[in-house]
C-alpha cells in the first residue's frame, strides 16, 4: 500500500511539444508536494490554471511515513521529467522538497508556509526558533499515526475555508507516522538554489515567525499574505502568482 500511495500522481499532462523545439525551449514541469492533514488535490486550482497555460504539472500523493519515503516518492516523479522541474511544498511538503530540490532537474523551489531545514535539523527542533501555536491541542493519535482533529481543521489548520471545504479536508486528510516529526534534513536544495517562500501571516498551523524565520535563512525571494495555512485553496491566484514568477524566472 505504501507503494502505491508513493507513485501515485495527481496529475500530469505534459504540452505538446509541436516546433520540435529542443528541451531547453520547453516549459519546465511544476511538481506539487503536499504536507500532513492534506493529499495532492490540494493544488487543484493551481493545476488547473497552470494546465489550462500549457505547463506539465504533478502532484504527489505522500504516505508522510517518514521523510525518506515522501522524498523518494518526489525523486520518482522527477526521474519521469525531461527538462526542468520546480518543486512546489506547503507545510511538510518543504521538508520533502529541500532533499529532493537537490536533484539536477530542479531548477527552483517555491515553500507555501512551509518548513526549509538546515542540515540536520527537524520539524521539531527548526520549530523552536519561534512561538509555539496551538496546533498540538487539536493532534489524535491513532494506531501509530497522528490525525488533525475536525474541531483542529476548523480553527488552526483550514480556519478560513467555509465549512463544507472544512470538511472535505478532514475527510481526505494524510495522518502523519508519530516518528515524522523528528526525521532529520539532510544537504538542503535551498543553498544552491533559488528559492521563493509565501508566508501565511494569519497562520495558526505554523507561527508566521517561524515562516519568517526560514524563508530569510534561506534568501528566499519573501511574499506575505493575509491567510491562514491553507493559503493555496484560500488564496489561489495570489500563491499562483508566486509560482508563475518562479517558473518565468527559471524556464529562461
Amino acid at each position: 500500500m505504501n507503494t502505491v500511495h508513493a507513485v501515485l500522481l495527481l496529475s500530469s499532462m505534459f504540452a505538446t511539444n509541436l516546433s520540435g523545439q529542443s528541451s531547453n525551449d520547453e516549459k519546465p514541469t511544476i511538481i506539487f508536494v503536499h504536507g500532513i492533514w492534506a493529499d495532492g488535490s490540494c493544488f487543484a486550482p493551481q493545476i488547473e490554471a497552470l494546465q489550462a497555460k500549457g505547463y506539465p504539472v504533478m502532484s504527489i500523493q505522500n504516505g508522510v511515513t517518514g521523510l525518506a519515503d515522501d522524498v523518494a516518492a518526489t525523486q520518482r516523479a522527477i526521474d519521469l521529467v525531461k527538462g526542468k522541474v520546480i518543486l512546489v511544498g506547503h507545510s511538510w511538503g518543504g521538508m520533502v522538497i529541500t532533499q529532493a530540490g537537490n536533484d539536477p532537474k530542479v531548477v527552483g523551489l517555491v515553500y507555501l508556509a512551509a518548513y526549509g531545514p538546515e542540515k540536520g535539523e527537524s520539524v521539531l527542533s527548526v520549530s523552536a526558533n519561534a512561538p509555539q501555536t496551538e496546533l498540538s491541542k487539536y493532534l489524535v493519535p491513532s494506531g501509530g499515526s497522528v490525525f488533525m482533529s475536525q474541531e483542529g481543521v476548523k480553527k488552526v489548520f483550514a480556519d478560513e475555508l467555509s465549512p463544507q471545504k472544512q470538511a472535505l479536508a478532514y475527510a481526505t486528510q494524510v495522518p502523519a507516522a508519530h516518528t515524522v516529526f523528528e526525521d532529520k534534513g539532510g544537504e538542503p536544495a535551498w543553498k544552491t538554489k533559488p528559492s521563493w517562500y509565501i508566508v501565511a501571516k494569519n497562520d495558526k498551523t505554523i507561527h508566521p515567525d517561524l515562516e519568517r524565520f526560514m524563508a530569510k535563512r534561506m534568501n528566499s525571494k519573501t511574499t506575505e499574505l493575509t491567510s491562514g495555512h491553507v493559503m493555496m485553496l484560500s488564496h489561489p491566484e495570489e500563491v499562483l502568482k508566486v509560482i508563475e514568477e518562479a517558473v518565468a524566472n527559471k524556464a529562461k
